[in-house]
């Protein structure tokens, strides 16, 4: 047989890291080492303070905006 039905496996789902951050279930939670771990240096480079109080959306929003401030995370 030469037809090749398509799969669910086709479909692409989407990740968490794809999620609006405002749908994240544990986004009130606080964040995690590794988002402070990321995130204070990524403050120092770009002169901003770092509020170790953030939640885990709060942290990920503020990594996506000093990522574009400093131009880390880009892919060349």
């Amino acid at each position: 047989m030469t037809d090749n039905p398509k799969s669910a496996h086709d479909t692409p789902v989407p990740s968490n890291a794809e999620k609006d951050t405002d749908d994240w279930v544990t986004g009130e939670e606080t964040m995690t080492g590794a988002q402070a771990s990321y995130l204070k240096p990524l403050c120092e480079e770009a002169h901003e303070p770092f509020d170790p109080s953030l939640t885990k959306a709060e942290a990920s929003k503020m990594i996506d905006t000093l990522q574009q401030k400093t131009g880390r995370g880009r892919s060349h």
